[in-house]
Formats: C-alpha cells, structure tokens, sequence
C-alpha cells in the first residue's frame, strides 16, 4: 500500500475521489430513462456486465441486502427490463436476466454518456487525450476491485 503520510500521495487520492465523484455526479444527470433509480440502472449495467444471476448473486455484486434485491428485481419485471426464469441446477432458486428492451436502453444510455463525455473532453490537447488514454485502464482497474 502506498504512502499516505507522504504528501504526493495524499494529494493524489483526494484529487482522484473528489473528480471522481464530480464525474459520476455529472454523468447520473445523462440518463436516458427518468423513471429508472441509479440502484435500477446499476443492476441492468451488472446484467449487460455479468449476464445472468440469481437475485442473491446480483445483491452480493450490488453490495445490497438481499430483501432490496427482490424488490429492485421486481420493480425491473414490472418495467419489462428483466426476466425471472428458472435455475438449472436449483429450482427453488429464480435466475434474472435482462430482456431485450434493458438491452437497447442501457446500449442509448452508453451512447448520451459517451457522446456527452466526448463533447466534455473535446477541448483536451495531445498531451491531456495521451494521458487519459494512459489513465483509463488504472481507472477501470480501480472500479473493479
């Protein structure tokens, strides 16, 4: 683990999570679909991500307890945007998966983010497009783990 009482570093992790956190913020506003909650989209996104799972492994992902998983799962149902089909292997268990109408919406979701991030970060020069080309990785990393 890297220091922290040196000063560099510090800096560095306040400066990432305080313009992460202003992204993400700016970001939630370009929402394609008003009537879905960040918890819905996240689960979607988790689904386009995962693919398939059961409301169990979807709350361990989503770090929710179960009990708000159904409901979120049901909420989904009731909009169309997700399946509940039987396990394989365990038929007391239910498997969710995505529907087709999820699919092209999270597919415009990721279009307006992605065009309204490309607008924001025309004005970068050369230099600043290297760096966050070398960036986006560690970036994704970071989200992963």
């Amino acid at each position: 683990m890297p220091d922290l009482s040196h000063g560099d570093n510090a800096a560095a992790v306040n400066s990432l999570r305080s313009a992460v956190m202003r992204l993400s913020r700016r970001l939630k506003h370009q929402r394609v679909d008003e009537s879905l909650s960040p918890t819905e989209m996240s689960v979607l996104g988790t689904l386009a991500r995962c693919g398939s799972a059961t409301p169990g492994e979807l709350a361990r992902k989503e770090h929710v307890q179960p009990p708000s998983m159904t409901r979120i799962v049901a909420l989904l149902e009731a909009k169309g945007l997700v399946r509940l089909e039987p396990h394989p292997e365990d038929r007391r268990q239910k498997v969710v998966t995505q529907t087709e109408t999820a699919e092209a919406m999270l597919e415009e979701s990721r279009r307006k983010r992605n065009a309204w991030l490309a607008n924001l970060a025309a004005d970068l020069d050369d230099d600043e497009w290297a760096k966050l080309r070398a960036a986006a990785p560690v970036l994704e990393k970071l989200a992963h783990l």
